[in-house]
């Protein structure tokens, strides 16, 4: 029943063309006025009909050449030079958007101030420096991951490992070079582990 009354027009749609004359399809087949470009036929005339558009009707069916300018904006609610004029409706959207970006900073900021503390320890570049340490010694991940790019015959990391150490922890990398000839054997020694050299493996 409402889809059959919505296709027939309904009381609505009724009220919302009023006396106005339906001359096409418009833009989405409903009859309303809109001025747009894509569609520059309106399913309605823009006015009701009364006693002047009637005389003007009856002059339109001549040369429109005949028409003067205002006669020819009078069926239409603006030109294109009307409705396509650039509108200052993007100062606002603008304004609002930085107001969100700044509202956003300003709470990021409070936030790090003020609720958040310090950075854990790990963070340190000594305490990086012993993480790194303790996987080469460890032997952490010896299939993919950092101890499988360290050389334990020659106590050394390939290129590869060498330059990724070099730009991440540039003094752990330094440090451990340093130092891995002396812990690392201590620590085998003291665990009574036998080294681990990749030309052993099978």
């Amino acid at each position: 029943m409402t889809r059959r009354r919505f296709a027939s027009g309904g009381d609505s749609i009724r009220l919302m063309v009023a006396d106005r004359e339906v001359v096409g399809h418009g833009i989405n087949g409903r009859p309303i006025y809109f001025d747009s470009p894509d569609c520059p036929f309106p399913a309605i005339r823009y006015q009701e009909v009364n006693s002047k558009l009637c005389a003007l009707r009856e002059k339109e069916l001549d040369d429109w050449k005949n028409l003067s300018l205002d006669e020819k904006k009078h069926s239409f609610c603006q030109t294109y030079a009307e409705f396509q004029h650039f509108t200052p409706e993007w100062k606002i959207c603008l304004a609002v958007a930085l107001w969100l970006v700044s509202v956003g900073i300003a709470i990021s900021i409070s936030m790090k101030t003020m609720l958040y503390g310090k950075l854990p320890q790990t963070f340190d570049d000594e305490r990086q420096s012993a993480q790194l340490r303790r996987i080469i010694q460890l032997q952490m991940n010896p299939i993919t991951g950092l101890s499988s790019k360290w050389c334990y015959q020659e106590n050394k990391s390939n290129s590869i490992i060498g330059c990724h150490l070099k730009l991440n922890f540039s003094k752990a990398y330094t440090e451990v070079h340093s130092n891995c000839n002396v812990v690392y054997p201590n620590y085998l020694k003291y665990h009574q582990i036998k080294p681990c050299i990749p030309n052993e493996y099978p």
